[in-house]
């Protein structure tokens, strides 16, 4: 990018209300990054309630775009583009971030961009590390799963994903089976940490298709029999039980992710004659130990490894931003008929996975 653009960017597809500012040149910067949570206001539900999340996103994007100004040290002056997320997400919570750049827009006169927040986890290692395209992408989330070929800010191809739950949604599941608190990701790690995971024997699905493809809602089902059959065999869960439940689901999502991702990398060189790069972006590549399983196995195939610093594996806004800016030198623009999607798959071209998750049909 030969042209220096700063641009405020904000998140607000399901429950983290962000606002950032980056500036892009050679490479970018990331002047500011704010991130409001909400999982005090969902923890008494056990997941993230739509009306709830919609409201907290309203009262709080004007005054994350305020402090995120602030922490940049700019004004609105001295930004040069507007970049939101218009999908996919929570249709209230991604509302509210297109109404609000809307008004910021018109008021400052700024262009507009609508931003894919899959995008914006699947460009996280341009922004961070200036990886050159095309590069191969394992975006693992709480709503999505799915290898893609990153060629430009909107040439995605998509080897495969998950056809029902998503990682993140399973491991939010099998934490409110286990009586653990939200977000499940977090606690099931560190249960996890004390557990056998050799125990139980839980399963590992599509392991024997030669594809990209994955399921984790059975294996979600096989943690709640194991579950309801030691409390039936002792009345009740114990610590130790918990423990290798965790370790023993966390296990079997690894080897999944591990054996797919192995599958995808041969993929990405047959496909594009390129030396692979395989990056892990979305909240699930916080986890260490599948973040740590996905390293070697692209060590096995002299791949180089990205993964994300850890407060940009969650959602935030500097990943919008940096998007932003890509498209924005494209030549794309956006104007006030901007309208939010809850759907909004980042390959075009192939069918629309089967299930629906967290965030709609997985994209």
């Amino acid at each position: 990018m030969t042209t220096c653009l700063t641009v405020l960017g904000l998140e607000s597809s399901c429950d983290d209300t962000a606002a950032a500012v980056v500036r892009v040149s050679d490479r970018a910067k990331i002047l500011s990054s704010v991130v409001f949570g909400q999982n005090a206001l969902h923890a008494e539900f056990g997941g993230v309630v739509p009306e709830i999340a919609a409201r907290a996103h309203a009262e709080k994007l004007d005054i994350c775009v305020e402090n995120a100004l602030l922490e940049a040290q700019c004004t609105l002056r001295d930004i040069d583009v507007i970049a939101t997320t218009a999908g996919p997400g929570l249709i209230g919570g991604v509302l509210s971030g297109v109404m609000c750049a809307k008004g910021i827009a018109a008021g400052t006169g700024l262009p507009l961009i609508g931003v894919n927040h899959l995008a914006g986890h699947a460009l996280t290692p341009r922004l961070t590390d200036g990886v050159a395209y095309p590069f191969l992408v394992l975006l693992v989330s709480g709503g999505h799963c799915q290898f893609l070929i990153v060629r430009g800010a909107k040439d995605f191809t998509r080897l495969g994903g998950t056809i029902d739950d998503a990682p993140g949604e399973a491991f939010d599941k099998v934490a409110r089976l286990l009586g653990l608190p939200q977000p499940g990701g977090p606690a099931v790690e560190a249960c996890a940490k004390s557990g056998d995971a050799s125990r139980f024997r839980l399963p590992r699905p599509l392991m024997d298709r030669a594809d990209c493809d994955m399921s984790f809602s059975g294996l979600k089902t096989a943690v709640l029999r194991a579950r309801d059959s030691l409390i039936k065999e002792h009345g009740g869960l114990r610590k130790r039980d918990r423990a290798d439940l965790c370790a023993g689901f966390q296990q079997a999502v690894t080897d999944v992710l591990r054996a797919k991702t192995d599958r995808a990398l041969t993929i990405f060189r047959a496909d594009t004659g390129a030396s692979p790069t395989i990056a892990v972006s979305g909240g699930v590549a916080a986890n260490m130990q599948i973040r740590s399983a996905l390293q070697k196995v692209a060590a096995n195939q002299s791949a180089a490894f990205l993964a994300p610093p850890l407060a940009l594996c969650t959602d935030n806004a500097a990943m919008i931003a940096y998007v932003g800016a890509e498209l924005f030198a494209a030549g794309h623009r956006d104007d006030l008929a901007l309208s939010a999607r809850p759907r909004w798959p980042l390959d075009q071209s192939s069918p629309a996975m089967l299930g629906s998750g967290k965030k709609g049909a997985k994209a």
